[in-house]
């Protein structure tokens, strides 16, 4: 009986890949299946994947994933495994891992997403252990930008579980400098980690998607990533439609439309200016690093 339940309940946490070949029982709307059938379709198996979604937080990472979702070649992890950067899960091996990825056809990439994955020290070893020829999908926005939205995820976190919370200065700053060591402004030193992943990929294998760009014009972004995952172009400009109210573009595809969490695009506080420039001046130099370490430059501040 309990490993029955244990095994209805992966079967609901899998993303099935939108294909006409799956069987009516299983409602691609809600991920849910829709009558006795526990059977996945004929044809499918669980495949560990193909290319990973490796960062950053708060850069766009589940825009990203649900953007790429509307391609019909690609089955995307339904959950943020945290296999390769969490020991407790490492520990428990590749097959346990394997199990979490959906069903997909032979013609089907895998994508997996845990953005904790790029500030991790040990994830790139690992995941090269796995495949060395893995295709990696690094997400990244302004530096600055991607600090102040942290905070921001946070706070109202801490907000819903009723728990006491500070004004951003008051983490930014401590003894009247720049607190470089907050977890959020470390995580934002993409140079740092970059370093750590070229230690173990060719940058040939790691495509950098410009997280703003995404936002504001998403279609050319996704084109590019179609291109290096070696997928055929089926994301067209009538996917997605600006929304008003939210202030971006949501998702229209098999005659359906949904937007991203209302988690997302929350309002960010009002920083002061001059703990915000001392924040991007000690950014630049990271970023500079970074833009070198890739062989391209970015927008930001």
């Amino acid at each position: 009986m309990a490993f029955s339940l244990v095994y209805v309940f992966l079967l609901v946490l899998q993303t099935y890949a939108a294909s006409p070949e799956f069987p009516q029982s299983f409602d691609l709307g809600t991920g849910l299946l829709t009558n006795d059938s526990l059977s996945p379709p004929p044809g499918t198996s669980q495949r560990a994947p193909n290319s990973i979604i490796i960062g950053v937080r708060k850069g766009g990472t589940r825009a990203l994933l649900e953007m790429l979702d509307i391609h019909p070649e690609v089955a995307a992890a339904a959950t943020e495994v945290h296999f390769f950067d969490w020991e407790e899960n490492y520990v428990k091996g590749f097959d346990w891992y394997r199990e979490l990825m959906p069903y997909s056809y032979p013609h089907q990439i895998t994508v997996e997403k845990t953005p904790g994955y790029f500030t991790s020290t040990v994830a790139p070893e690992r995941i090269r252990a796995m495949n060395s020829s893995i295709k990696l999908l690094l997400i990244l926005r302004d530096p600055t930008e991607r600090v102040i939205s942290d905070y921001t995820q946070v706070y109202f976190n801490r907000l819903e579980n009723h728990k006491p919370v500070q004004a951003i200065e008051n983490l930014l700053v401590h003894s009247g400098a720049l607190n470089t060591r907050y977890k959020a402004i470390q995580r934002s030193l993409y140079d740092v980690h970059m370093r750590n992943w070229l230690r173990h990929f060719p940058l040939k294998q790691i495509h950098i998607v410009d997280g703003d760009t995404l936002i504001r014009n998403p279609l050319p972004e996704l084109q590019k990533v179609e291109r290096f995952l070696n997928l055929p172009p089926r994301i067209m400009p009538s996917n997605f439609y600006f929304n008003q109210t939210k202030g971006f573009y949501c998702i229209r595809s098999d005659g359906r439309e949904r937007c991203l969490h209302e988690s997302k695009g929350r309002p960010h506080p009002v920083v002061n200016g001059t703990v915000l420039q001392q924040l991007r001046l000690y950014l630049r130099e990271h970023n500079l690093n970074f833009y070198r370490l890739v062989k391209r430059s970015f927008d930001w501040q």
